[in-house]
């Protein structure tokens, strides 16, 4: 019986790679696509500040899944929620300031605000792990 716990505890907290994570993915391919659209958007601050949001978001969901521990995980997940409200607000501006068409900020906001929902859910996963 002891030997199935432990199965059991160490298959919960190694849930999965994180190449293997829908949300990791999503993000990952925002990322790639803020890149290419803003490669030649001469505002270097503003394209500087965008891009190391959008890819903030797969960086720190991969960090979290290499930590050791459910609580680090959280954490990193939520840094990594954190930067895609911070993505979507330069994305609201990008708009305004007419770098980005409308169209396009608008699917980028869509992805990520689903991308937010998918993090919440599974940080919700995680700490319930923890208790």
């Amino acid at each position: 019986m002891r030997l199935n716990l432990l199965s059991w505890t160490l298959k919960l907290k190694r849930m999965a790679r994180f190449e293997e994570l829908d949300v990791w993915k999503r993000s990952a391919r925002l990322s790639a696509e803020l890149y290419k659209a803003l490669t030649d958007l001469r505002d270097f601050g503003f394209r500087d500040q965008i891009t190391r949001a959008g890819l903030s978001i797969p960086s720190n969901i991969a960090e979290g899944y290499e930590r050791d521990s459910n609580k680090e995980t959280a954490q990193f997940l939520n840094y990594a929620k954190g930067s895609a409200g911070e993505l979507r607000t330069q994305i609201y501006i990008g708009m305004e300031a007419s770098y980005i068409d409308h169209e396009t900020g608008r699917r980028w906001i869509q992805e990520a605000e689903e991308i937010s929902r998918m993090l919440h859910s599974l940080i919700r996963t995680v700490r319930s792990r923890s208790r």
